[in-house]
């Protein structure tokens, strides 16, 4: 059966959908592989391999699409709305996100009621950034756009600023550009995982970027944007990346192996996104829209249901995944208490074995994919014939 129809563009509906599927290899990788609670990450070059690091790198396009993505759904919502009342929507909507960061998403992330650690992610990331959005739509568009690319291009600049300790000045400039954290009062860490500064510029970009959608937009304009800036884009990676001169806080470099230089030329950073890693990850998701334009079939409908209902699927598929874990001590006879988190059982490295095989992770991917899809498209359904209930667009 068919998704219902939707006056959503379908091809953005079908790109978050993708990505969406994709975050959740990631998430089970965060919990069920055998190096995710050790040193051995799968950008460690001592420990990695092509494989590995490329269950890491795919994974990469969430987040940007994420925050792209809803500028451009900012833009495409408030199309025939007053700048005033898209700009509330934003702002609410942002402390929304930021409320469902701190309380809600930390506890399904770790299980700890008190707290102790408290990681600010994506969904804070994108908070934040609707809170600014919802503030510059009053500037002209091409002012809007020159802010985002002059951030997204800039940003780079400021990576030899170091901040340290716990002041007032340091705090902020871990929340904007140095992915770093603070105590805050006895038995309790902060940690600004997304820094929101390059974030802002993508956002912006993405607002700006609905313009190629909005009602009268004409495709063949659309697909020949699509096209120039995707292929733009992503050969301006490979120039800047080559040859090492800006865009990223770890240079890459020839290694031992053929393998390995490849893992270290593509070893971008992401905390925070450096110009680089915004080029080879919004670069390859412009062409993906524009080939995805006209395609329809049943892979497409598959992934509509999970892009058009975002933020369910993410709250949804980390409570699963995080009580899978669990289940998979409990059937080891495991100490079932080690998946309730924190940051002492990271610094104990009380963790430290625990784990499956890569393929294994697959597996769970995919059971808890298809166990989430018949959950996500029962609650499309609903969303799409109750759109007079207004707080259905807060979920």
């Amino acid at each position: 059966m068919p998704p219902i129809k939707s006056k959503r563009i379908e091809s953005i509906d079908i790109l978050r959908g993708l990505v969406m599927v994709i975050m959740a290899l990631d998430h089970v990788r965060d919990y069920f592989h055998i190096n995710a609670f050790s040193d051995n990450y799968p950008e460690n070059l001592e420990t990695t391999n092509i494989i590995l690091f490329g269950t890491r790198f795919i994974t990469h396009y969430c987040a940007p699409v994420f925050v792209f993505l809803a500028g451009t759904s900012a833009f495409l919502y408030g199309q025939n709305k007053p700048k005033g009342q898209l700009s509330k929507f934003l702002i609410s909507r942002g402390l929304w996100l930021v409320f469902v960061e701190i309380i809600i998403n930390n506890f399904i992330w770790w299980f700890d009621v008190n707290y102790g650690f408290i990681q600010l992610q994506v969904i804070w990331a994108i908070g934040v950034c609707m809170l600014v959005l919802g503030l510059i739509i009053y500037l002209p568009k091409r002012i809007i756009l020159f802010l985002g690319l002059l951030i997204i291009f800039g940003h780079n600049a400021l990576d030899g600023i170091i901040k340290q300790g716990d002041s007032l000045g340091s705090i902020l400039w871990y929340m904007f550009h140095q992915a770093q954290g603070v105590s805050i009062g006895q038995g309790h860490f902060l940690r600004f995982s997304y820094p929101l500064l390059p974030w802002i510029g993508v956002i912006l970009l993405g607002y700006c970027f609905g313009e190629f959608y909005k009602k009268d937009a004409s495709v063949t304009f659309r697909k020949k944007w699509l096209l120039y800036i995707g292929i733009s884009a992503t050969v301006l990676f490979f120039t800047m990346r080559g040859f090492n001169f800006y865009g990223d806080l770890s240079p890459w470099a020839y290694q031992e192996t053929k393998e390995k230089t490849i893992i270290s030329f593509f070893n971008v950073t992401k905390y925070p996104p450096s110009l680089v890693y915004i080029l080879i990850t919004l670069g390859p998701v412009l062409l993906f829209l524009y080939f995805i334009e006209s395609i329809k079939n049943a892979a497409t409908n598959f992934l509509l249901v999970f892009g058009r209902v975002p933020f369910f699927y993410y709250i949804l598929h980390v409570l699963i995944i995080h009580i899978g874990a669990i289940i998979g001590l409990l059937l080891t006879r495991k100490d079932w208490k080690l998946m309730i988190l924190d940051n002492e059982t990271f610094v104990s490295g009380k963790l430290q074995g625990y784990g499956y095989s890569l393929f294994t992770v697959y597996l769970v991917w995919i059971a808890i994919v298809l166990l989430l899809y018949p959950i996500c498209k029962k609650y499309m359904t609903y969303k799409a014939n109750n759109k007079d209930k207004w707080w259905l667009s807060y979920l």
